[in-house]
């Protein structure tokens, strides 16, 4: 037996504690809630560490965390952390950031997954962030490339365009040629140009 003290413990006032099992795969509209710049295990670096709060549908208002190793040895984690970071950022419209704060409270989406850790049993990883209406950064509407165009249908008054043809003329012989095609010291052909003598 164990005495709890002299006033014992009252379970009215305290809120209990749950196990949640892991959000199930899928995309939800999130927000950052929270976020902290925190050192790694090893001591080697850092990471910004992200809390995101699910706003809407049955699992309104339950957590999901990501950690980027802005801060780290390897220059392969580093690379990583700053691109998810990017990936962030243009989802919530803010392309300079000077502090993680910033990032707070803008819906966005997030791609949400399940990692089973042997050791720690399954978890929600997020791989992915992607704008909701409005959050775009303003920027100059650029045209779609030619080929991303849709293409034109002729009609009658439209008439595919045909090449003129050229009258018939004779094989062209090299010995006809002003020059000659040589290789140049690098490699590439050059022209020659043969002068009479």
């Amino acid at each position: 037996m164990a005495n709890l003290g002299p006033t014992g413990f009252d379970a009215t006032g305290v809120e209990p504690t749950t196990d949640f099992d892991p959000l199930p795969a899928g995309k939800y509209i999130a927000e950052v809630s929270n976020s902290d710049m925190r050192p790694n295990n090893k001591g080697t670096g850092e990471y910004l560490w992200l809390e995101f709060t699910v706003l809407d549908g049955p699992y309104a208002t339950r957590k999901v965390w990501a950690q980027l190793n802005l801060i780290n040895p390897s220059q392969q984690a580093v690379e990583i952390a700053q691109r998810e970071l990017l990936a962030l950022c243009r989802a919530v419209g803010k392309l300079r950031v000077q502090d993680s704060v910033e990032l707070h409270g803008i819906p966005l989406e997030v791609n949400v997954k399940i990692k089973n850790d042997p050791e720690y049993g399954a978890s929600n990883v997020i791989r992915g962030y992607k704008e909701i209406g409005g959050n775009k950064s303003s920027t100059v509407p650029v045209a779609a490339p030619q080929w991303k165009q849709p293409a034109t249908k002729t009609t009658s008054r439209q008439r595919p365009h045909r090449r003129r043809t050229q009258p018939h003329q004779p094989p062209l012989r090299w010995s006809t040629l002003p020059f000659h095609l040589g290789r140049s010291g690098n490699g590439r052909t050059s022209g020659q140009r043969i002068t009479d003598g």
